[in-house]
């Protein structure tokens, strides 16, 4: 078996690209911008963990990752589809905050159940992308001037239809969404390591809490499996096919960090009130969008419009249709993010999703999604979102001011595209 190898992108086959050999080093970590992504993000968590005295891993900060930044893990996996088949969508904070005031406005004042209300919100959601859709694919208007368009057209609608004033608030069973935890249905046991830190250098490790919910500590057991036995069916059905594939003992040893990685993200989640709602619901659909980009004939499809628009066309891909889809699934996530949004403030307010079009947007760039389309992965955009929750919770920490966090987010946006428009120009 040669000894380097490649992790090849969904949509690669469909249009003839070549398999370039990549260093062992890329290889150990399966693909070099998730490599680079992976890398930062263990940046990241160092420095704010040295620069918070150990406080960016306690239980309570690792829970508030997804408590506060669920819509970005949400709302990226709809932005990976719309970027991936060569599109942007500037629209879906303005979208979002919208919807938040549709759900809002259907509960408050209409008085409908909460599940009605979600589920009209939602309908209300894909009509928004089916509009937006039809001007880009069918009427060829750039995607660009559409979605700058929407978002000026619903930041005046939530105004509008707000009268300039918050509304709430919320039934609880709708707050659940955004501040809610599932039910510890095993129990809970103390704390083996007890309370304690463990200093590395300069570097401070949680290393314990009072005690620890059993519940998501089995469901991280659950998903550390799955995960695994998903990598190794994948390892023999590209075996079996005579693809080139990781050498065995840095396979294991990407999966064993794999498992470390989500465990202990469990492990700091079962310290504190156990896992999220909102979590839940994210890991839901990651998994839900790694089968549709990964196993069927719609995801292989998008791959290869956004690599190649007229190969893909006389291959017999309905360019167009690919186009409409993936903005109609775009204004539904976008709407389940704005309804998660209101939840978590328990109410909607005329600026809701105000700016939130830059953390979605950035976290897909950041995870490894390619300006030029074609190329992007729900894995890497869901580490792109954890590394912009990562910066949210640890400036918030470190006090840093709103403006100054624009600053570093757009400065952070801006060298990711540079490295992935760079190493374009060396492949050309």
């Amino acid at each position: 078996m040669n000894a380097q190898s490649e992790t090849a992108t969904p949509g690669r086959a469909a249009t003839g690209a070549s398999r370039v050999p990549v260093g062992a080093l890329v290889t150990l970590l399966g693909n070099v911008r998730q490599s680079g992504m992976l890398v930062a993000l263990l940046v990241a968590i160092a420095f704010f963990q040295l620069t918070t005295s150990g406080v960016m891993l306690k239980p309570l900060n690792v829970t508030n990752l997804f408590l506060q930044n669920g819509y970005i893990l949400v709302m990226a996996l709809g932005m990976l589809l719309v970027i991936v088949i060569g599109h942007i969508d500037l629209s879906v904070g303005s979208v979002a905050g919208f919807l938040g005031a549709i759900v809002a406005v259907l509960m408050v004042s209409a008085g409908l159940d909460p599940v009605i209300a979600i589920v009209l919100t939602l309908a209300a959601g894909g009509l928004i992308g089916v509009w937006q859709g039809f001007w880009v694919a069918y009427l060829g208007v750039p995607s660009f001037i559409v979605t700058l368009a929407g978002m000026l057209l619903f930041r005046g609608a939530t105004l509008w239809m707000l009268g300039g004033q918050p509304v709430g608030p919320f039934p609880e069973s709708f707050r659940a969404i955004s501040s809610g935890f599932i039910p510890e249905v095993i129990g809970s046991i103390p704390d083996p390591f007890g309370p304690t830190d463990v200093a590395l250098g300069p570097l401070v490790l949680p290393l314990g809490g009072d005690a620890l919910q059993l519940t998501t500590l089995l469901l991280g057991v659950v998903l550390s499996g799955v995960l695994v036995l998903l990598a190794y069916r994948s390892r023999m059905q590209q075996l079996a096919y005579g693809f080139t594939v990781t050498p065995r003992p840095q396979f294991v040893v990407r999966n064993v960090l794999l498992v470390l990685g989500v465990m202990f993200i469990a492990y700091r989640l079962a310290g504190y009130k156990g896992l999220p709602v909102v979590a839940l619901l994210a890991f839901l659909l990651i998994g839900g969008y790694m089968f549709l980009t990964l196993r069927t004939v719609i995801g292989r499809r998008i791959y290869a419009v956004g690599g190649n628009a007229k190969a893909a066309m006389l291959s017999g891909v309905n360019s167009k249709r690919m186009v409409f889809l993936t903005f109609a699934n775009m204004g539904v996530l976008a709407a389940l993010g704005g309804i998660i949004i209101a939840a978590r403030f328990n109410s909607a307010t005329p600026k809701a999703g105000y700016g939130f079009e830059l953390d979605v947007i950035a976290a897909t760039f950041v995870g490894g999604a390619s300006a030029y389309g074609g190329i992007g992965t729900v894995a890497g955009t869901v580490i792109g979102a954890l590394f912009f929750g990562l910066l949210n919770i640890g400036m918030g920490i470190m006090s840093i001011p709103i403006d100054y966090q624009f600053v570093i987010k757009a400065l952070v946006l801006l060298v990711f595209v540079y490295v992935d428009v760079a190493s374009k120009a060396r492949e050309a």
